[in-house]
């Protein structure tokens, strides 16, 4: 388990938890970059969204083995959100904006999401 204060200097430290999984796990480059992207925007938005950047909250990563690959969890002390009412980033209206579509983003790359907690914790399975 990795717990980090709800800072966004921290992000680097989920790149060498990444490094650290890729090699014990030996990810091809496509499975590396999609844990790296999910990973990155999982926890971005923990601090960001679900934190509030509030440094004394903080962030945990948790990474565990399962049957069919590696399952990540990502939980932050907010309050949660409606991960059933996002927007759709694709659709026409919305293309052009900056933002928003971490989450689709998350999705496309994991085999598997769920939000959990009232969408203070996220669960992504990585097939390996």
């Amino acid at each position: 388990m990795l717990t980090l204060a709800s800072d966004p200097n921290n992000l680097n430290k989920v790149e060498q938890l990444v490094e650290k999984l890729a090699s014990r796990y030996q990810l091809n480059q496509e499975k590396h970059d999609s844990l790296l992207i999910s990973l990155t925007e999982a926890v971005s938005n923990a601090i960001i969204h679900g934190n509030k950047q509030d440094r004394s909250k903080t962030v945990s990563i948790r990474c565990a083995q399962v049957t069919d690959g590696l399952a990540i969890r990502v939980s932050d002390q907010g309050g949660g959100f409606n991960y059933n009412s996002l927007p759709d980033p694709t659709c026409p209206e919305r293309i052009c904006e900056c933002g928003g579509r971490g989450v689709f983003l998350m999705n496309q790359l994991c085999d598997r999401m769920r939000y959990t907690n009232g969408g203070s914790t996220v669960e992504m399975r990585f097939r390996l």
